[in-house]
């Protein structure tokens, strides 16, 4: 379970997400927090962000 809440997330802050078509392999892609697309405090797969390069996933890691 991701214990990172909405909270601590803010735009253009450096995150590490896993992008839909990764999640089975776990592949993390680094980037900057464009957008917070999850409205709920906490989920537990992970705060759903758009990264400024446009592609979407859910934070595992803040850098």
């Amino acid at each position: 379970m991701n214990s990172i809440k909405r909270a601590k997330i803010k735009p253009g802050l450096h995150v590490l997400i896993v992008l839909k078509q990764d999640q089975r392999s776990g592949k993390l892609t680094q980037g900057i927090v464009k957008d917070i697309l999850t409205k709920s405090p906490t989920h537990p797969h992970g705060i759903k962000i758009r990264l400024e390069s446009g592609e979407i996933g859910r934070v595992k890691e803040i850098l």
